[in-house]
């Protein structure tokens, strides 16, 4: 059953991958943002784009925070992981790096997003949200391993008490 999850990811460098894992069929595709949607609301206030967030976020079931080689340095996705924690949402990360782009092309492994944010007492988010890192030589392999675990990795998302 495919699950409604508010997908967060860097979107000018990893659409075409995260577009591969939205079809798989375990997540909604409505949980995609659509290149309009984004072009409408990224030039606007930072107020408005967090309502804008929020609004996405609504009624979804899992934060999923698709990784590929600079989403931890995106300001928004920052924001989005920040806001899922808060709200106490299931959250979860899945590396992407490893699919091939529109350009035929993998990516590098980028750094762990969870780890820009700090709890009280100083632990930092990566302690305790999990983020799959997909194994496979190629990017077929890669892509199997994902549509096999992605549902299994969104049930178990980490939430917090």
């Amino acid at each position: 059953m495919a699950r409604s999850i508010f997908a967060s990811f860097h979107y000018t460098g990893d659409a075409d991958r995260v577009q591969q894992v939205l079809k798989m069929g375990a997540i909604e595709g409505d949980s995609l943002v659509v290149a309009q949607d984004w072009e409408s609301v990224k030039y606007k206030t930072d107020a408005a784009i967090e309502n804008w967030i929020h609004t996405q976020m609504l009624r979804k079931s899992a934060v999923v925070v698709l990784v590929g080689s600079e989403t931890a340095s995106r300001k928004w996705v920052d924001y989005e992981i920040r806001k899922a924690w808060d709200d106490y949402r299931p959250l979860v990360g899945i590396r992407i790096h490893g699919l091939k782009g529109l350009d035929g092309k993998t990516s590098s492994r980028g750094a762990n997003p969870f780890s820009n944010v700090k709890l009280k007492g100083g632990a930092c988010l990566d302690s305790g949200v999990d983020l799959h890192d997909p194994v496979g030589g190629t990017s077929t392999d890669v892509y199997k391993n994902i549509a096999d675990n992605i549902d299994s990795w969104i049930a178990n998302a980490k939430k917090r008490a």
